[in-house]
């Protein structure tokens, strides 16, 4: 069945997965705050409307996919009203990477307003949305997000429901990139260590991606970091780097320890001090070349 949803975000990742939605059928109200990247969807058949709050419709759906949590506390609870506008029934889905504080907050501010928060962060790289292969996180009450579920079933290959209290599915998410920042630096280092032994970095790559570590973090980010190639960037080092600390500050919440999660946040801070903003959070590993002396290798 075809539903009607607002859609809130087009950047890298959102522009894809809104396309998806189109694809399958739904039919879009779209907005975004440089309006020229929404101008391709319009072409697909999605409405654009002005302002950010015009995408909702009272008791309606609307997705949003924004780079913060700033950003989804502006949508929700600033000019845009969001809760308020989709009102009793209503049902806002935020893809977003957030604190899971930030999404129970959220979450009570629609539940007042006679709506739901469904929080349903994604994994996966823009290629990974556009082929509709993001394995989706998801969390909140069971009624909405059974609703919701075509949505999710349309820009993904796998969904896992964590549950009914909110901020759970962003605890996932959180995990899993702390996980993979923690991937990106072991891989940095040792293939620095391969290479200065003599060995090739990309042949290293290629069998620990084939072997010992054949799941797809290893083999979508094994050759970037072998071939030092972080441009152009499908996640930049600034939002790592916001993930990471987004991760230490849920871990400090109930007094978990992320002893890693210190010494990536420094790594990815140092990354930025060397210029490295613009490239692919990847880039991250560049700092084990620059440790072993192999600075003129690190400056793509």
């Amino acid at each position: 069945m075809a539903l009607e949803i607002g859609f809130v975000g087009l950047g890298a990742m959102g522009a894809p997965i809104a396309a998806n939605l189109l694809v399958a059928g739904h039919h879009l109200t779209v907005w975004n705050r440089t309006r020229s990247k929404a101008e391709p969807l319009r072409h697909k058949g999605a409405h654009l409307v002005d302002h950010p709050g015009d995408v909702a419709k009272s008791g309606g759906i609307v997705v949003s996919m924004l780079a913060d949590d700033a950003a989804l506390e502006q949508l929700v609870l600033g000019e845009a009203e969001l809760a308020y506008r989709l009102g009793k029934g209503g049902v806002h889905v935020s893809l977003s990477t957030v604190s899971p504080a930030t999404t129970r907050h959220l979450a009570k501010r629609h539940h007042e307003a006679g709506g739901a928060l469904i929080a349903a962060p994604v994994f996966g790289r823009p290629d990974a949305a556009a082929a509709k292969r993001l394995a989706v996180c998801v969390s909140g009450s069971p009624a909405p997000k059974e609703r919701v579920r075509p949505i999710l079933d349309a820009i993904g290959v796998a969904v896992f429901d964590f549950g009914s209290e909110p901020g759970a599915a962003n605890v996932a998410k959180l995990a899993g990139n702390f996980m993979i920042a923690s991937a990106l630096e072991a891989m940095g280092e040792a293939f620095v260590m391969a290479e200065k032994q003599g060995l090739d970095r990309k042949q290293l790559a290629n069998l620990l991606g084939s072997t010992l570590f054949a799941c797809p973090v290893y083999q979508i980010y094994g050759p970037l970091i072998a071939e030092r190639r972080h441009s152009p960037a499908g996640f930049r080092l600034p939002l790592g780097l916001k993930d990471l600390e987004l991760a230490i500050k849920t871990a400090a919440e109930v007094n978990v320890p992320l002893p890693l999660g210190s010494m990536l946040r420094d790594r990815f801070m140092a990354a930025l001090a060397n210029g490295r903003e613009d490239l692919d959070w990847s880039a991250v590993a560049l700092g084990a070349s620059d440790d072993a002396g192999l600075r003129g290798n690190s400056s793509s």
